[in-house]
């Protein structure tokens, strides 16, 4: 499980601190970006194996995020995962039908987020490509 990059797109430094804490505890590499622009950017340079992408971001937000990402092929393979505190049905079937691979919702469950994060390394892009 331990040592894949993760680039954390997160706004709210609180809540960056958590999932960082959590993640680098259980061995992941963890790449921090605080704006849409800069998740794009660091995800063009630094490899991921998985982004984790809040929704509500300054500048560009977590959808318009992950169409520019979509149009890297160097990120072609990499799933993103949205992360919001919005938690209705119609909130993650939008993430589904903008393209994301899977979903969190906040608050993040500290003891569920590792293997969160492995099952979605494991399954990789939702629609199989």
């Amino acid at each position: 499980m331990g040592g894949r990059r993760i680039l954390v797109v997160e706004d709210n430094p609180l809540n960056l601190k958590l999932v960082r804490d959590v993640l680098a505890a259980s061995g992941y590499d963890v790449v921090e970006a605080h704006t849409g622009e800069e998740g794009v950017d660091l995800a063009g340079t630094c490899d991921p194996d998985l982004v984790l992408m809040d929704l509500q971001l300054p500048g560009i937000d977590g959808y318009e995020a992950l169409r520019r990402l979509r149009r890297d092929p160097r990120l072609e393979e990499v799933p993103v995962v949205a992360v919001t505190a919005f938690a209705m049905k119609e909130d993650r079937e939008r993430t589904s039908r903008e393209g994301f691979d899977g979903y969190l919702g906040k608050p993040i469950s500290v003891p569920a987020l590792p293997s969160q994060v492995g099952d979605f390394l494991e399954r990789g892009r939702a629609n199989g490509r």
